[in-house]
């Protein structure tokens, strides 16, 4: 994978659950780095830096205020994940399937 693209790959910038947190937060409202901070136990750096990967996946989006940059999520980027997931539950819902025959055969059987 190049550079380029794994700078803005959506699936690393969700990997990490402090990441997915932000995201969630970030769901409800446009927050300053300093309102978001209050909300994890690490330092305002550390989640500076969690906001940058997901800027830079386009997940969240920036808005100078003033002095303060204030962020909100860009859910957008997140059909990317939608659709791999819809994909694999052709395969859940061919093994749930399945299963649901066998236990219907079973029953059938006693």
């Amino acid at each position: 994978m190049s550079a380029e693209r794994a700078k803005h790959d959506v699936f690393h910038a969700i990997a990490d659950p402090t990441r997915r947190q932000l995201l969630k937060l970030l769901s409800k409202e446009e927050m300053p780095v300093t309102a978001i901070s209050a909300n994890f136990p690490i330092s305002r750096t550390a989640v500076s830096k969690h906001l940058r990967v997901l800027a830079e996946a386009d997940l969240v989006r920036e808005r100078k205020s003033g002095r303060e940059t204030r962020y909100s999520l860009n859910p957008e980027p997140l059909r990317e994940l939608q659709d791999w997931v819809q994909y694999f539950e052709l395969f859940w819902d061919n093994k749930l399937n399945k299963l649901r025959h066998l236990l219907e055969s079973e029953q059938q059987g006693e």
